[in-house]
């Protein structure tokens, strides 16, 4: 009796982490690289044009070649434009 309590405990356990991460993996495709709305210091990577090689890095708000992620689909409105 214990054994099959311990195989439904861990089967619960393992379909718990699988919706978690098909969730995660769900919410990260909804997101787009947006170019231009980035403050000074709140870029997510290295700039597109190669003024810089990483994440935090950006010298001047709004710069073309610096990107933020985005929600899909908000990226014109913030006055962005989605990089390729």
């Amino acid at each position: 009796m214990r054994s099959n309590l311990n195989r439904k405990a861990l089967l619960a356990v393992a379909l718990a982490g699988f919706a978690t991460t098909a969730v995660a993996a769900a919410h990260a495709e909804e997101q787009v690289e947006c170019l231009g709305i980035a403050k000074a210091g709140q870029n997510d990577c290295a700039s597109k044009t190669g003024v810089h090689s990483c994440a935090g890095e950006a010298k001047v708000g709004n710069d073309k070649g610096d990107f933020k992620r985005v929600p899909k689909g908000t990226c014109k409105e913030m006055g962005g434009t989605i990089a390729k």
